[in-house]
């Protein structure tokens, strides 16, 4: 079974009872409120939750020192190329240049950043300025205020982190094929290096992009995401896990490597990038601001530090064990920050593999970060129908198209699902935490999505509007993890058939009484009652003073 949602990473889906399955990485904040955050925590319930025995004896902070020292370690470290593809005809810097360009897409951090570590070794090797840049698409998808306001934080972080190393940041506005590439002819950039996102708005900007930079200047992309390049892992579409399992498993050696640091650049450039207002930006985005911002997730860098610690230390131990339970915090969290690059998922798979004594839950993360995250980039990457109908496999298809017209005993719009108006109270409950906390817990992802394939009129309109409300509601919406999710529990990819049933066909099915054997139902439903429709209507005022 494949998960649901990101990175992607954090609505993924979870286990049900076979192991290949996914997994959610949820989120929560990390700020040095420890027991307010815990309490505010979107994944904690009333009542008794599994505790660690003795708990964490280190100070707060300690995995930022850790990291630095891995980071010290590793400097000068070999860049290993079979990370990179040439997009133009070109490799050679052309002579004369006064800089070199990594433009940011992906990947929204300056450390553990492979794009911009190569971006940053050319530079050194042409004793070039090193410059980044982001492009402000005004609207992305049904992405809404709630994720461009977690973004632009994060970026801010960005561009105070370059100032620091002497690297300029650039942020543009529009989209990337209009502004990029007379950007670089302006400020005569010799090459320019970007990261990799397998989804087609990204791609079609990649294509503009290669199509209108000068011939001389070499187009270079690096797979900052994923921890084995997504074109090094398969060179086709893995039909699952058990496909793709063992091609990255051979790989991880060679490429689950420590991370070099970026430091500051030795060459000046002789101009500076423009100032950048962050709250004009904020204010002026066009995007849909009902859907405002959550109080759990700090966003940046620093922000999806603070959680990994927290995570490392509280509740790794109970993942392999607790991770299927709404009730119980035994979650990472961390799925916005790596959903928007904000975190190295290879950061974190390095340092969870130092933890101690965890061997069992280690290897169900790993499994769950690693190989099940980047099969769905493997998915959306080498499959254009990633996102409809046309995406599943045959049988998935047939089966679908056989039980189209099954009565269903209950009909809902798009507004009554997204306005958590429905018969099941489970269901509601778990709308609601998507609407007011921008997630889901991972194993309710499967329920919820499954659900509305009941009571919708057609497959076609149930991943429409499954794909629609993640996109629009979670923090880590417009993900391959997201597409793959709701691939998964509504067309059956990366499953397999189960008994044939009305509506469902041989799409595996879930219903109330399944999820009351696993967990206490009502415990959830209570905690979740009492936030109404639509209760983060009002968009909080922007602030960047974390």
């Amino acid at each position: 079974m494949c998960r649901l949602f990101s990175t992607g990473l954090y609505i993924r889906y979870t286990l049900l009872s076979d192991p290949n399955t996914l997994l959610h990485y949820s989120s929560m904040s990390a700020s040095k409120r420890t027991l307010k955050r815990r309490r505010e925590s979107p994944d904690s319930a009333a009542g008794t939750q599994p505790k660690l025995a003795g708990g964490s004896a280190r100070e707060s902070g300690w995995l930022l020192e850790d990291v630095t020292e891995h980071r010290k370690a590793a400097q000068g470290c070999e860049f290993n190329k079979k990370r990179l593809r040439y997009l133009s005809d070109t490799q050679k810097i052309t002579q004369g240049s006064d800089g070199l360009l990594y433009w940011m897409c992906r990947d929204h951090r300056v450390q553990d950043n492979w794009a911009l570590i190569y971006a940053q070794q050319l530079a050194l090797a042409e004793k070039l300025p090193l410059h980044i840049c982001f492009c402000l698409a005004p609207r992305y998808l049904d992405a809404t205020y709630r994720q461009y306001a977690f973004m632009l934080k994060g970026l801010r972080e960005v561009a105070k982190e370059c100032k620091s190393l002497d690297i300029q940041f650039h942020l543009l506005s529009g989209e990337p094929g209009q502004n990029l590439p007379s950007f670089v002819k302006k400020w005569k950039f010799g090459a320019v290096v970007t990261d990799f996102n397998p989804l087609r708005i990204p791609r079609q900007w990649i294509e503009t992009v290669k199509k209108h930079l000068p011939a001389d200047v070499p187009f270079i992309q690096v797979d900052a995401h994923n921890v084995v390049p997504c074109w090094e892992a398969s060179e086709k579409l893995e039909y699952g896990a058990r496909t793709i399992r063992g091609k990255i498993t051979k790989l991880l050696p060679e490429f689950l490597t420590e991370i070099p640091p970026v430091d500051t650049h030795p060459h000046s450039a002789s101009r500076a990038a423009e100032p950048v207002d962050w709250e004009e930006v904020l204010s002026s985005l066009e995007v849909e601001r009902s859907v405002g911002e959550v109080d759990w997730a700090q966003p940046g860098t620093s922000g999806g530090m603070a959680m990994l610690e927290s995570f490392i230390d509280r509740r790794l131990r109970l993942f392999a064990t607790h991770r299927n339970n709404p009730n119980c915090d035994a979650l990472s969290h961390l799925s916005p920050w790596i959903h928007t690059g904000q975190l190295s998922a290879q950061r974190v798979v390095k340092q969870v593999k130092r933890k101690k004594n965890a061997s069992e839950t280690v290897a169900s993360f790993v499994e769950e970060l690693v190989v099940r995250r980047e099969l769905a980039d493997n998915f959306c990457f080498y499959n254009p129908n990633y996102d409809n109908i046309s995406g599943a496999y045959d049988w998935a298809k047939k089966t679908l198209q056989d039980h189209a017209k099954d009565r269903r005993q209950y009909l809902y719009t798009k507004e009554q699902l997204e306005n958590a108006k429905t018969h099941d109270q489970l269901w509601n409950a778990a709308q609601r935490q998507l609407v007011s906390e921008g997630k889901m817990h991972g194993f309710l992802r499967m329920y919820w999505a499954k659900k509305i394939l009941e009571w919708t009129a057609s497959p076609e309109e149930a991943l429409s509007i499954a794909i629609y409300l993640n996109d629009r509601l979670s923090l880590d919406g417009c993900d391959p993890n997201g597409y793959v999710g709701c691939m998964w529990s509504i067309c059956g990819i990366h499953d397999q058939g189960w008994a044939e049933r009305p509506i469902f066909g041989k799409i595996r099915f879930m219903n109330y009484a399944g999820c009351k054997r696993k967990f206490d139902v009502a415990q959830f439903e209570r905690k979740y009652a009492a936030i109404k429709e639509n209760s983060n209507k009002d968009t909080k005022k922007s602030s960047f003073n974390n």
